[in-house]
């Protein structure tokens, strides 16, 4: 066994009621008894172990329940494992595979062997026969997973498949329907969204939910869980004269034109820069109603043009715009920046735009995850995200001992005045090191930064390996040879979490000079928002009892300190002028460190808002999708309004054949298009719902009981807006023709993530900013109330408009 924590941590944990076990104490007899079958299984022939493994399972379809079967169950996964690859899970794994099976996240230090100790509790749940759900980070470990313990199933005789983008319709629901299924979170949410718009049963290619694991818990279910998956349809064009907002917006001048506040979240016009505008536009007064529109595209192209920063938010590829993503560094798939903004960027960039749409449907991935009757997650990071995993889901973590002791040197980190002096520093420390082999990775906080190194260490006569969001098709050869001698690897966070970097990389027997020269050494150009990534980076090094050493190297110019303002936390005493050493005393590193709690707290409370937000929408989102898939799947023969429709359609056109399924049609058509509607208006109704702060009321209760009261309303019109649809149905001697009947489904879909607005931290969702409303409503400048004024105007006019298109 490794270091387990002392006993007293355990209590102080325990007294503060905090959600952690201790996976040791809870199953050690279990694990013992494991073990004790081991014997009887070494016996068997492999096809003694497969009859074995199918005994059980009949036993378990037949009703006996799994707790009864545990123990023989982890037994038969352990000795799969051994004969399959060769790899016999260790005791920490098959505690790990445990905590999986009782619902809890797994905290296994990196490189214990995460995708192994999935195994046994992944058979075990999918002896019933219902499909368990191993979600990982990215399609390149779906599929590696998947293919990587097949054997191991196969010898059990468990099916296995894997999802990821661009697989066709039959091959998702075959891989569906196997017993373990691997893809992504995100990839199985769009799956679900895509089944909420099926017309047939025959199209659905998700079975009933029953258990998921989730790997790389805590950026899941906690980083990326407030992300939207969308499912959008054709609209008509994109606006047009952006490119012209574009250069307009490249001409204006700070400070003179337009302000930005401090934190570079948010930007406004001046009095001057109005003018400017409106008589380069020839506009009229921009704030005006006519011209509310335009004033929303030319806040965007400010938006794109002076907040946005290539290669640090988002990279231009391939001719088109991809956004990097904070938590990973990598380019997050189909995520696009909400409500025109990133059509603004596409125009600043000169490449082609891409279509947004109306949006069919949506839910966050951490309503789809709740959907799931049994959850569980593993990764490395879980205990500092312990009380939110709990709160918001459920979960308890589980702490899983490391099966040999971390031997791994945490330095201090090093800080300095400014980030000349930082890079300066960074060179000739990996400089220094280089000169001995030993390999090195340094973390870096975006790709422009990556580069910058490389170009810097490249002048010193330093080569190095790049790997950011630009050049991500190399990753695997990159990170293969990260541990090999005389190796200098320049990474975003994109190497910082589930990765495996060997030392002496692809030469085995340059494994034991590595390890003499001290393993690998992980350096970090920054401190990050969350400590957990900063964990992730660390945990590159020192794994499975290799030795190796981390230290960051930190400046008081970077994007957190300065964000945060912590140079004026500290005192004038301990903060030296400009210099190119580094800052003595721990005080400024004390203070970053502060820094980072601070803001992992004010993110969690507007997680919390933002859930509460949701919560509603996803309520009625639940209520809605029930009722379509009875009507989908004809569950609920008696649905009033399909066998009312039904019944006017015989009236009608008497002798039209299969009455029932073209009402079923009718009514599936009419409620996803009411849908889309609702959502379009819960939007409005959040987005409305910050402006009436100025009249001292709650945004949160007025936005929560302004989409209570729409929901009944919109039950109703679905119900008459049905009817109203049979009533005009155009019927020929083909049958219904749905196009003319106006009941055509959208002839193209496709699926992106909302990303978060980059400006919504200082939005009046931030807790941390609420006593600015009362501040704004008694100092803010006129025009910026007759902005809000004008856009509740914008909100009243499109909800006519969406009115006066249901009514046609």
């Amino acid at each position: 066994m490794g270091q387990t924590p002392s006993r007293l941590v355990r209590a102080m944990d325990r007294l503060r009621g905090r959600p952690i076990d201790y996976a040791i104490d809870d199953h050690r007899a279990r694990l013992a008894a494991i073990a004790a079958l081991e014997p009887e299984l070494l016996a068997l022939s492999d096809e003694g172990i497969a009859e074995r493994a199918g005994r059980l399972r009949q036993r378990v379809v037949a009703g006996q329940p799994l707790e009864i079967v545990v123990t023989e169950a982890f037994a038969l996964a352990r000795d799969a494992a051994r004969r399959a690859l060769g790899q016999r899970p260790f005791d920490e794994q098959i505690l790990a595979g445990l905590a999986l099976h009782e619902g809890q996240v797994a905290e296994l230090s990196t490189g214990e062997g995460k995708t192994l100790a999935a195994t046994a509790p992944a058979f075990l749940n999918a002896l019933g026969g219902h499909g368990v759900h191993v979600l990982t980070f990215n399609d390149y470990l779906a599929r590696r997973d998947a293919a990587w313990m097949r054997p191991v199933y196969r010898l059990l005789g468990i099916g296995v498949g894997f999802v990821q983008e661009g697989l066709e319709v039959e091959a998702r629901r075959l891989a569906y329907a196997a017993h373990v299924t691997y893809a992504t979170a995100k990839e199985a949410g769009f799956d679900y969204l895509r089944d909420g718009l099926r017309l047939e049963p025959a199209g659905l290619v998700q079975r009933p939910f029953h258990f998921a694991i989730v790997d790389e818990a805590d950026s899941i279910l906690i980083d990326e869980a407030r992300i939207p998956l969308v499912i959008a349809g054709e609209t008509a064009g994109t606006a047009a004269g952006l490119e012209r907002l574009a250069a307009l917006a490249r001409g204006l001048r700070p400070g003179v034109d337009f302000d930005t506040d401090e934190y570079g979240h948010n930007i406004a016009l001046t009095e001057a820069g109005t003018a400017r505008v409106e008589s380069l536009l020839g506009c009229g007064p921009l704030y005006s109603t006519r011209n509310l529109t335009l004033h929303a595209h030319v806040r965007n192209a400010l938006h794109a043009q002076h907040l946005l920063k290539r290669d640090v938010d988002y990279i231009v590829r391939a001719g088109k715009v991809e956004l990097v993503d904070d938590f990973t560094g990598r380019v997050a798939d189909r995520r696009r920046w909400p409500d025109g903004l990133h059509a603004a960027l596409e125009a600043k960039e000169g490449v082609r735009q891409q279509p947004e749409g109306q949006i069919l449907g949506s839910i966050a991935l951490q309503h789809y995850l709740g959907l799931y009757p049994k959850l569980a997650g593993m990764t490395a990071t879980a205990e500092p995200a312990a009380e939110e995993l709990h709160d918001f889901y459920g979960l308890r973590v589980a702490i899983v001992p490391t099966h040999r002791p971390i031997i791994r040197v945490d330095h201090d980190d090093v800080v300095f005045t400014h980030k000349a002096a930082k890079l300066g520093a960074l060179v000739g420390e990996i400089a220094r090191v280089h000169a001995t082999g030993r390999p090195i990775l340094v973390g870096t906080a975006s790709v422009g930064e990556s580069e910058e190194l490389l170009a810097a260490l490249g002048a010193a006569g330093v080569p190095g390996q790049v790997l950011n969001a630009r050049n991500d098709e190399h990753e695997a050869r990159v990170i293969e040879a990260a541990g090999a001698l005389g190796a200098v690897t320049i990474s975003t966070n994109m190497a910082g979490r589930g990765t495996d970097i060997r030392l002496g990389g692809p030469h085995e027997t340059e494994r034991s000079r590595v390890v003499s020269l001290g393993g690998l050494y992980v350096i970090g150009t920054n401190r990050h928002e969350s400590r957990r990534i900063d964990r992730q980076l660390r945990g590159r090094a020192g794994r499975q009892g290799d030795p190796g050493s981390t230290r960051f190297f930190v400046s008081l110019e970077d994007d957190l300190v300065r964000r945060y303002g912590v140079e004026r936390l500290v005192t004038t005493r301990h903060l030296p002028p400009r210099q190119d050493g580094p800052i003595d005393g721990p005080l400024v590193a004390t203070e970053i460190a502060r820094a980072q709690r601070i803001v992992e707290a004010e993110s969690l409370e507007i997680r919390r808002t933002l859930y509460a937000y949701s919560g509603p929408v996803e309520r009625q989102r639940a209520a809605i999708s029930s009722r379509r898939r009875a009507v989908l799947l004809a569950t609920d023969a008696q649905d009033e309004v399909v066998d009312g429709c039904a019944t006017r359609l015989g009236e009608l056109h008497p002798g039209l054949p299969e009455p029932q399924a073209i009402a079923r049609r009718v009514f599936l058509l009419t409620l996803d298009r009411a849908w889309s509607d609702h959502l379009a208006e819960a939007r409005d109704l959040q987005e409305d719902s910050h402006l009436l702060a100025f009249g001292g009321k709650y945004p949160l209760a007025e936005f929560q009981r302004q989409i209570g009261a729409a929901f009944p309303a919109l039950v109703e019109r679905i119900e008459g807006e049905a009817m109203s649809a049979v009533d005009a149905l155009v019927v020929g001697p083909g049958g219904v023709d749905w196009e003319a009947s106006g009941l055509r489904g959208p002839s193209a879909t496709w699926t992106y993530l909302i990303g978060e607005n980059p400006f919504a931290a200082c939005g009046w969702l931030n807790p941390s900013h609420r006593p600015q409303v009362l501040f704004a409503a008694v100092l803010l400048p006129p025009l910026f109330v007759l902005q809000g004024v004008a856009l509740l105007w914008k909100r009243y006019r499109e909800r006519k408009d969406r009115a006066s298109r249901a009514a046609e």
